[in-house]
């Protein structure tokens, strides 16, 4: 399953999910292009396996305002009134279906973190790479935001070390049940993790 089945399964799931969600990519699509000055899409170079940089793709719920310091304004007074939306739905991480089907990510696997954190990571933690990135992952159903560096690295290593179609599923099945209790996801949304240091 690590080695073949689970990419066709990516691959497969993917595609339905684009063509199912079509409608509500469309919508936030038009929302967000307007709210954003014609900009939908959010870019940002991530590691995926084995530390290669790939390009994320998300919807783009934030504006680029800046004060007149030419620093962009803290988070809650550049987020729109679609992307609030968007966020408190998860419709902002459909795009990451494209980077799926290119074969950048997974459907389940670690989170996708900052490039300019590679250097920082310890040999056992490093190994979060050892598999694509996922839009969900095992630490995202066990606390996302509310925990701390060490133990989401500790959960995503636990993932590597224990990958299997049946801990995909569960995974795949909590994070839908997340989704709809929307209250949940907002409250972890609102927590700001602190920039990961290396201790």
């Amino acid at each position: 399953y690590k080695k073949f089945f689970k990419r066709q399964l990516d691959f497969a799931f993917a595609m339905v999910g684009i063509l199912v969600l079509s409608p509500i990519f469309i919508i936030a699509y038009t929302a967000l292009y307007f709210s954003n000055k014609g900009k939908p899409f959010f870019y940002q170079e991530r590691p995926g396996r084995y530390g290669n940089i790939f390009k994320i793709i998300k919807f783009k719920t934030m504006t680029d305002q800046m004060d007149v310091n030419g620093v962009l304004l803290p988070d809650n007074l550049r987020l729109t009134t679609p992307g609030k939306w968007v966020r408190k739905t998860s419709v902002d991480e459909i795009p990451q279906l494209i980077n799926v089907l290119k074969g950048e990510m997974s459907l389940i696997g670690p989170r996708p973190l900052r490039v300019y954190y590679l250097p920082l990571y310890s040999k056992e933690q490093n190994r979060r790479h050892q598999v694509r990135p996922g839009i969900t992952g095992w630490a995202q159903v066990n606390g996302r935001n509310t925990l701390s560096w060490t133990e989401k690295f500790q959960f995503d290593v636990w993932y590597v070390d224990n990958l299997s179609f049946l801990l995909d599923v569960k995974i795949l099945f909590i994070t839908v049940f997340k989704i709809f209790k929307t209250n949940e996801v907002n409250a972890t949304e609102d927590i700001t993790m602190i920039p990961f240091d290396g201790k």
